[in-house]
Parts: structure tokens; C-alpha cells; sequence
């Protein structure tokens, strides 16, 4: 059958299950636009108010549905500015294809109206690109893309069409599309095959485990991505060890089971740090070992050797030296070690946790002020742990890290490695078109805020119910810290004292604003918001100089704390 690039295209994404994009138009990529419109009813579009909202949205989409995202945009600054969304899949793994268009071949080169070389800009920033140069090799490359996107340790794919290619036709070929979910990557590569391909590294971990008196796991986000909860379960209850996660690795085991101690690092709980200084053996778990999580590198585990369990191996050894490694997926890897390990009995260290637990919780406090820690306690409660919870970066996604408790994976939706400012409303955006059943929270800051919340237009527009905790303290909260405690309060360009009114500027886009300044008004609110199905922002204004606690400064051991 012959088809034009355009039906290539749309073909293509409806025989790889998708029916939701996110994308914004424009003269090179109004050929794709004007194929979907033909196909309308099997693939819904959303239009965003800016591309790089698309690009967090498609993110967003993939991060809670476990599917590819996809994202268009057009040439030169339609495809420029998604390369911070780009960038924010990459580094947190996150499987998004972007599809730009771009000008016509003959043009490529010379420097046309919206000519960019958007493959050029992104390859270090995506796991895959391509500039597709023949039509007759663009089904194969749509193909090809959600198989990197999705397989191995998954990533943003970009591939980059010049408008001649979309017009131009060829002949259509049956194929079989590769859209397993990570549960299913597993089929290809079964349990046996991976025990007898890695039997000398698995029996080395066994023995270091079965060797260890204090062994300490370490949850990245490789467990949420490879659906290794379970696994991850079974194996800390047969090790008898505490389980520390990454911030990216938050619901890879319940916050109320009896291992679980909290996330580690820079804004880790005491807790953790103080055990990651004590254990003889860290097993890390899909992490790639951030800055944020060792600190000084140096003073890192001072008296523990290191498992690093992990799907890509260029992370082993990257950051920090490992002693042993085990090359595959999370939920692969765990299922293959933990028959392996013998019963130990660990008692004394696992209660040595539990009593640190006890001795360093969170005390509530009774005053009707605005508390972020008692704001995420309420707001868990309220919401449930079926809620995802989306957040910017900053003070505020930190709270939520520390105070909000996720029971179940995927319920978590933050930019981890990039730090993206503005990520959070299109994210919540994709979170809750991907799950419309599902309640979504963001939860942000005044600065964050301001960055992209042009999409609350987006939200009124579609309906999406996205409910909206705005962290207002006037000031970039995070850097305001940094320049409290490192440069002598010296507190320039980080304050926000300036409009807008952001209850005024919800009920522009057609959305309820509360302005919120007690704890009663907190709870009071989200009782009238929490399953009302309407989207809401909750403008909560705190005290400027709310500081999350703890800290450790960077580049100092993280058992040593700034504020405790």
C-alpha cells in the first residue's frame, strides 16, 4: 500500500497502542497535523500553551503509565524549545519520542526560515536521533523508536523529518511492533538464562551479602522503571536489611514497611545518613549515585563495600567504586540474587534502625500556622496512596520527599537529575490525561510556579482536574537557604515581590483559587477540592525563611548535618 510520510507516521503510532500526544503545530509539521486530524478518533491531541509544556507532558504521561510518550513540534524554535523537557527524560529515564519537523531537504543547510539542526542540539541529551533523509526509511525508523525508547534503560528518542519527507510517499510494510512494557522486557531474556549468563557475578554478591553483619540497600529509581517492587521486597525481608531510597526511588518500597528508613543524601533524613556511615555493605539498586546522594565522595560509606546492581553498565563505577557489580534489570537481578542468599540473622542491626527511627522522628506540631512538613502529612492523608503527586523543584519538592509517605511506585512525578524549574504543571498535565481516573497534586513553588503557568490554560481547557499546592513564600526558597547558610544572607535577586495575584490569575483560565493561611484552611480546602473533579490552585503563603530540614552543605560527608 502506497502511503505519504505523514500516513507513515500517524500509522505508525496507532499500531504502537498510542492515542494520546502532545504536540504544537507549525508550517513545517502541518502536513503530520493535518493527517491527524484525519485520525482524530484514534488519537486525541493536546495543545499546550508552549512546546517545552508538551514536552513535560508527554514525560509526565510516561513516567505514571509505564507507556512511550510522544511530543510534536515543528522547526527551529517549536523544536528548540523542547530541549529542557528533552533533557529532563534523559537524565531521570524516561521514555518519550519526540517528533519534530523540520525544513525541506534541499533547504537543510542554508540557513532557511526555522531551520535548526535539532539532531546536532539533542545528541547529547537523548538516548537516540535521527534526521530521516529518505521516506523509504521512515517507517523503519518510527519502528526502531519506541524499541530504544522503551528497552534496556529507557530514554527520550527525537526523530527530526524534513517537510519533503512527510509529503513524499512509499510503499507500507507489514511489521510487528516491539510495545512490550518493562513488566514484559523480561520474556526475551529469561530467569535461567540470566542465572547462567551472570552465575560467577551472582554467586560473588551472594557471598558478600551472606558475609555482611550491617548490609544497607539503597532503592534508585531502576526499581520503579523495571516494576521490581515486589523483588525489591522480597529481597530486603530475606537480607534482614534497612532500605534507603533515591529521590527518584521513592514507592519502590512502601514508606510503612517496617525497612524502609527514608531517602538519602543531601536533604536525607538522619536516619539513613547516619546508617549509610555504619554499614559494611551498600547494595545499590538502579541508582546512578549523584552528587546529591554522596556528598562528599571521599567521606562516601567509610566503612562499607559496595554491591551496585544496575541495567546500564556505564554507571558502575562512574561516581563511585564498586566492589561488585550485577549487570541487568532490577527486577531480573533481584529475582536471580535472592535465592541465593542464606538466612542471617540480623536482628541487632535492623532493631539498631528501627530505634534510630524512633529517636529521630518527625514531632507534629498543634499550631494553626502553615507547616510544610505538617502541610505533606495532611495532604498524604487526605489524598490517599493511590494519588500521584507530582512536584517543581525546590524547597517544596524536598518537603514532599521528607514528609509525604509513598506506599506504591509511580505515584512520584519530579525531576530528579535535571532539576527542571517548570517541569512540574505540564507534567501534572500528562500524569492526569494519562490517568483521568486517578487524583493528581502537584505540588510547587511561587517560582516554579511562574515559570510555565501559562498551562493553566491547558488544564481549563481540557478539563484535567489537577489540584494545586502552591508553596508561596515570595522567594527562589531553595537558593534563598543556600544564601542563608553560605553567603552570609547576602539574599540578592531571589526575592519574588511581585505579581501576580495567583488566586486572580486562576480565575482568569476559568479555575477556583483559594488563598490559603493556616493549617485549617489547608485542611478545610482540600476537603472541598479532593474529589470534586475541577482543577484548583491553593496559594499558600508561608513564611519566607522556611527551611527544609535537614541539610547537609555539599561536598561534606552526609552524616554530618548543616541543619538537623
Amino acid at each position: 500500500m502506497l502511503m505519504t510520510g505523514t500516513q507513515i507516521v500517524v500509522k505508525s503510532l496507532i499500531d504502537h497502542g498510542v492515542d494520546l500526544v502532545f504536540g504544537y503545530p507549525g508550517g513545517t509539521i502541518l502536513p503530520l497535523y493535518d493527517e491527524l486530524s484525519k485520525n482524530s478518533d484514534k488519537i486525541t491531541h493536546i495543545l499546550p500553551s508552549h512546546e517545552q509544556g508538551a514536552s513535560h507532558a508527554a514525560d509526565g504521561y510516561a513516567r505514571v503509565t509505564g507507556r512511550v510518550g510522544v511530543c510534536l513540534a515543528t522547526s527551529g524554535p517549536g523544536s528548540t524549545n523542547l530541549v529542557t523537557g528533552i533533557a529532563t527524560a534523559y537524565m531521570d529515564s524516561s521514555p518519550v519520542v519526540f517528533i519534530t519537523a523540520n525544513v525541506a531537504s534541499a533547504l537543510l543547510g542554508t540557513d532557511a526560515f526555522q531551520e535548526v539542526d535539532i539532531t546536532g542540539i539533542t545528541m547529547p541529551i537523548t538516548k537516540h536521533n535521527v534526521l530521516v533523509k529518505d521516506v523509504n526509511d521512515l517507517q523503519q525508523i518510527m519502528y526502531q523508536a519506541f524499541e530504544i525508547a522503551q528497552s534496556g534503560r529507557p530514554g527520550p528518542v527525537l526523530i527530526d523529518i524534513p517537510k519533503d519527507v512527510l509529503l513524499n510517499s512509499t510503499e507500507w510494510i507489514d511489521l510487528i511492533p516491539k510495545t512490550a512494557s518493562k513488566a514484559d522486557d523480561n520474556k526475551d531474556n529469561t530467569l535461567d538464562d540470566y542465572k547462567s549468563e551472570n552465575a560467577k557475578d551472582l554467586a560473588s554478591a551472594a557471598a558478600m551479602i551472606n558475609n555482611s553483619k550491617k548490609p544497607m540497600i539503597l532503592a534508585g529509581g531502576g526499581v520503579i522503571i523495571s516494576n521490581a517492587s515486589q523483588e525489591l521486597v522480597d529481597f530486603a525481608e530475606k537480607i534482614q536489611a534497612p532500605v534507603a531510597s533515591s529521590l527518584m526511588g521513592l514507592g519502590g518500597l512502601a514508606a510503612s514497611h517496617p525497612l524502609f528508613v527514608g531517602n538519602i543524601g543531601m536533604h536525607g533524613n538522619v536516619v539513613t545518613n547516619t546508617l549509610s556511615a555504619e554499614c559494611d555493605l551498600l547494595i545499590a539498586v538502579g541508582t546512578r549515585f549523584n552528587d546529591r546522594i554522596f556528598g562528599s565522595l571521599k567521606d562516601f560509606l567509610p566503612n562499607a563495600k559496595v554491591l551496585h546492581i544496575d541495567i546500564d553498565k556505564a554507571e558502575i563505577n562512574k561516581n563511585v567504586f564498586t566492589n561488585q557489580k550485577l549487570i541487568g534489570d532490577a527486577k531480573l537481578a533481584l529475582s536471580a540474587l535472592t535465592p541465593e542468599i542464606n538466612d542471617v540473622n540480623r536482628t541487632s542491626w535492623t532493631s539498631y534502625a528501627k530505634q534510630l527511627k524512633k529517636d529521630t522522628s518527625y514531632q507534629h506540631s498543634s499550631c494553626d500556622e502553615l507547616s510544610p512538613p505538617e502541610m505533606m502529612r495532611m495532604l498524604g492523608e487526605k489524598i490517599g496512596e493511590n494519588a500521584t503527586v507530582v512536584t517543581d523543584v525546590g524547597q517544596h519538592q524536598m518537603w514532599v520527599a521528607l514528609h509525604l509517605p509513598f506506599e506504591t511506585p509511580k505515584k512520584l512525578v519530579t525531576s530528579g537529575g535535571m532539576g527542571t524549574m517548570g517541569f512540574g504543571l505540564g507534567a501534572a498535565m500528562g500524569a492526569q490525561a494519562g490517568l483521568p481516573d486517578s487524583t493528581t497534586v502537584l505540588v510547587t513553588g511561587d517560582g516554579c510556579f511562574r515559570m510555565n503557568c501559562n498551562e493553566l490554560a491547558t488544564v481549563s481547557k481540557f478539563d484535567l482536574p489537577v489540584i494545586i499546592v502552591l508553596m508561596n513564600n515570595g522567594t527562589l526558597g531553595m537558593v534563598r537557604q543556600w544564601q542563608t547558610l553560605f553567603y552570609e544572607e547576602r539574599y540578592y535577586q531571589t526575592t519574588l515581590d511581585r505579581a501576580p495575584d495567583f488566586v486572580k490569575l486562576a480565575e482568569a483560565y476559568g479555575i477556583d483559587g483559594y488563598c490559603i493561611e493556616s493549617m485549617s484552611d489547608f485542611e478545610s480546602t482540600l476537603d472541598k477540592v479532593i474529589g470534586s473533579k475541577k482543577p484548583a490552585v491553593l496559594d499558600c503563603r508561608l513564611f519566607i525563611d522556611e527551611k527544609v530540614i535537614p541539610m547537609v552543605a555539599p561536598g561534606t560527608p552526609i552524616s554530618e548535618f548543616k541543619l538537623k
